[in-house]
């Protein structure tokens, strides 16, 4: 399947499972490919065929995208350089989260999510500790009794009720022992947090010195920025005042980023931003599907930071309560 084909599948999925999708971001520099949204879940996706070809910058900066729009960051692909992905199991890329498409369908129209997860030397489950425990009890089997059955020490039965996880082979056999799972859903669209092991994450990259001069506008207008290095816009800004986070582009108006500005709009859409575009020209036009143009003419010609949030606010469009 080529990623075109890919990309249109899961699009359609997605709106069938009752998410608002965003436009595909068709630009580059890009980390993601769509982002969706089903009340507060919000996702940033990554489609690949081969989930290899996600590289390490990019990985960070959808990690970084995550956190600044307060959102769940995802690859969905088919498979690695080895093998196809399994359904079912959740993998990861550069602290991503991964699944394929059959996951994706379970967990986004099924409503089902994963139970077993893929980390170094194997397929994983996390195991209800405390189930575990009082199963054990009521049956009255002591530690060693159990980690008899399972061909284990006593140590290692006593981690898995204080929640340590377990094989997929483990889990097996405890589900056959006991005719009952001890299995928890890996927690896909809270980043899998209970099972990724990932470092902290990675800190922003240094503003691209053409857009300097606007982003320390807004910065003295009492926005927090936080520049992009992989985003089909060039940071993420928070009015430390009243609550609004703003998508925020910046170049020559050309045809090229009045497309990035429309993209920029759909984006804001799901993710309930706004999104303001500062070109280097004049333009007539205040807006762009929604997207609010400010000429850095204009820019310069205010100091007030009051009135410059209330520039903002009037270009660019308000985005719709979910």
């Amino acid at each position: 399947m080529s990623r075109a084909a890919l990309v249109e599948n899961l699009t359609a999925m997605l709106e069938d499972a009752e998410f608002l999708v965003s436009d595909r971001c068709a630009v580059r520099p890009k980390s993601f490919d769509l982002a969706a949204r089903r009340g507060e879940d919000l996702l940033l996706l990554k489609i690949l065929a081969n989930i290899d070809a996600l590289d390490a910058e990019t990985g960070a900066e959808l990690r970084r995208l995550g956190e600044y729009l307060e959102a769940t960051p995802m690859l969905i692909g088919l498979r690695t350089r080895d093998e196809d992905l399994k359904p079912g199991v959740v993998y990861f890329r550069h602290g991503v989260p991964v699944v394929n498409p059959d996951t994706a369908y379970d967990l986004f129209v099924e409503e089902v999510p994963p139970l077993i997860y893929a980390a170094p030397g194997g397929l994983y489950v996390s195991l209800d500790g405390d189930l575990l425990a009082d199963e054990r009890e009521e049956r009255g089997w002591s530690l060693g009794r159990l980690a008899t059955e399972l061909g284990v020490s006593r140590r290692t039965v006593s981690k898995y009720e204080d929640g340590m996880n377990a094989s997929v082979e483990v889990a097996i056999q405890l589900e056959e022992i006991f005719e009952q799972p001890f299995s928890d859903p890996v927690r896909v669209l809270e980043g899998a947090d209970d099972v990724r092991e990932a470092d902290p994450t990675p800190s922003a990259p240094d503003a691209d010195p053409d857009d300097e001069h606007v982003l320390h506008v807004l910065t003295a207008a009492g926005f927090t920025v936080h520049p992009t290095a992989r985003a089909p816009f060039k940071a993420v800004s928070e009015d430390d005042g009243p609550e609004m986070r703003v998508l925020t582009g910046h170049s020559t108006f050309t045809e090229a980023a009045e497309k990035r500005a429309r993209i920029m709009s759909s984006i804001g859409t799901v993710a309930q931003t706004r999104s303001v575009y500062f070109t280097e020209n004049r333009r007539k036009r205040e807006q762009v599907d929604g997207t609010g143009l400010v000429s850095c003419e204009e820019l310069a010609e205010m100091d007030d930071p009051d009135a410059i949030r209330e520039l903002i606010e009037e270009r660019a469009e308000k985005p719709a309560e979910a």
